[in-house]
């Protein structure tokens, strides 16, 4: 039986998702190399510390590369190589995380402006000032669109997959 291509229409999440996680690695990989540009922050909080560098920086933005490539395998043809069930189960968990970590600082902030929680004394600055505040929004906003739509793209993939599976039990 051939496998039906997906259609183009059905691609864009995983495009979107695909961007958001390199959108999220390249400033971490710059931060490792020692380029504090858009770092959230002054320059005196930038680590020297070789292994926070090399975890908080390196692995995180690896880390982001390979969840863009997993997020293409829902829509390329190597993709079919990786069981569908593993497929579903890590995409799934990844959208749910990603999506409540980038609410989860619209949730503090609602808070934190209604006056039902308060910074605690080595968040004050960064929790008053403008700047990190703004930079917190971007840069949540950015798990936020990369979990709607890893799970806009598993949703599509997890359709497609089944429709497939079911015509390839009917032709055997």
């Amino acid at each position: 039986m051939k496998l039906r291509k997906v259609k183009p229409e059905s691609t864009t999440w995983a495009y979107v998702a695909c961007t958001s996680a390199l959108l999220y690695a390249a400033p971490h990989l710059w931060w490792g190399m020692g380029i504090s540009a858009a770092f959230p922050g002054d320059d005196q909080s930038f680590t020297d510390n070789g292994w926070s560098i090399a975890i908080g920086f390196w692995m995180m933005g690896f880390a982001a590369v390979l969840a863009a490539i997993f997020t293409l395998s829902f829509i390329s043809s190597w993709g079919r190589r990786i069981p569908r069930l593993m497929l579903l189960t890590f995409g799934w968990i990844s959208s749910v995380g990603l999506t409540f970590w980038g609410l989860g600082f619209y949730y503090l902030r609602f808070f934190i402006e209604i006056g039902r929680v308060a910074s605690s004394p080595q968040f004050i600055y960064q929790d008053s000032n403008l700047h990190p505040v703004i930079w917190g929004y971007i840069w949540y906003s950015l798990f936020l669109v990369w979990g709607i739509s890893l799970g806009l793209t598993v949703l599509q993939y997890q359709r497609r997959s089944r429709i497939q599976n079911a015509a390839k039990t009917k032709t055997e």
